[in-house]
């Protein structure tokens, strides 16, 4: 694109748009001419954008496409229906469009903490090498550091500490996964780690029933949270790497603003499982129905995402905003 000519053919139009943005009232033939003139300047800013990037250009471009797409639209506010949209369709419907990335993840991290388990948890000298034999007594002993943690703070203070870290390790997870995905796999491991130290400990002293007995009603549902958190990084930073059909830049607006709704919506999946953790892991219902409530919040979630993210999705939901919020985009082939 020869960047002068092009400017020289559309700058009258550029100026028009600007003329009518500034006046206060309109007639309905320059209504429909401010709309018109929008529309043209959007599909202008994304050629520039994607054929011959000017700063100065770009940035007039964009500033008077978002006056134009403000007049047009007007002042939109949140509503009531949009938090219902998000919850009935939006956040189920990413994760759902993302179950080809934190399916895989969650097996594969399952496996990797099922197997640290076995190797700490058959190999005494990797034993003393996490600590001294009275510590690790200390921490698998019955009423030990393991079984009190639980219940070391009033349940409603712990259910919040736990939110807020898990919460902040899937908002990371989410986010850092742009840079090439190398961030989201070391988190992941060292959560895996964690887990894997706490079934090898425990097994070893062969107290493993009382560890699952207390990692379970909650640790389902969190650990889930975590595995959609992490394909989602895995997803978002392969889309830097492979955009598809659609321009880097484009494709990493769409994925990231889906992995944006996704971290409010598992926000609020992890706040249910930190209530779990502070309210039913250390209560003194019988191992069975704590393990039962744990099951049960996991196959709500599960079936929320198939059932109603599934529909959303086969529906055209992509989890990112609606078309009307979105910026203009010239198409691209296939």
């Amino acid at each position: 694109m020869d960047l002068d000519v092009f400017v020289s053919a559309h700058r009258a139009e550029w100026d028009r748009l600007d003329t009518l943005l500034r006046r206060r009232n309109l007639t309905g033939t320059e209504a429909d001419e401010l709309v018109t003139l929008y529309q043209r300047t959007a599909t202008h800013l994304s050629l520039i954008q994607s054929s011959a990037p000017d700063p100065q250009l770009t940035g007039r471009l964009s500033q008077l496409v978002a006056r134009a797409r403000s007049a047009v639209t007007g002042t939109r506010r949140a509503s009531w229906r949009d938090v219902t949209r998000f919850l009935t369709q939006s956040f189920p419907a990413a994760v759902y469009r993302s179950r080809h990335w934190w399916v895989p993840t969650a097996l594969a991290s399952t496996a990797l903490a099922a197997l640290l388990g076995w190797w700490i948890g058959t190999h005494p000298e990797v034993q003393s090498s996490i600590a001294a034999p009275d510590e690790l007594h200390a921490l698998t002993r019955p009423g030990g550091q393991y079984e009190t943690y639980y219940s070391s703070h009033p349940a409603a203070s712990f259910a919040a500490q736990v939110w807020t870290n898990n919460a902040q390790a899937a908002a990371m997870c989410l986010v850092l996964g742009v840079f090439l995905c190398v961030p989201v796999l070391w988190i992941l491991f060292q959560n895996m780690l964690n887990l894997g130290v706490g079934i090898g400990l425990m097994s070893s002293a062969g107290r493993l029933d009382t560890f699952l007995g207390l990692v379970l009603p909650h640790g389902l549902l969190e650990l889930t949270a975590v595995f959609v958190a992490a394909g989602t990084g895995l997803r978002l930073g392969w889309t830097v790497i492979d955009p598809g059909p659609r321009t880097r830049r484009t494709a990493l607006a769409e994925e990231g603003r889906a992995a944006l709704g996704m971290a409010i919506g598992l926000a609020l999946v992890l706040f249910v499982s930190g209530a779990i953790e502070g309210f039913v892991t250390p209560s003194g219902l019988p191992t069975w129905a704590r393990i039962t409530i744990g099951i049960a919040a996991e196959l709500a979630f599960l079936a929320y995402v198939y059932v109603l993210g599934g529909r959303a999705a086969r529906a055209g939901d992509t989890g990112d905003v609606e078309a009307a919020e979105r910026s203009a985009t010239v198409p691209t082939a296939a």
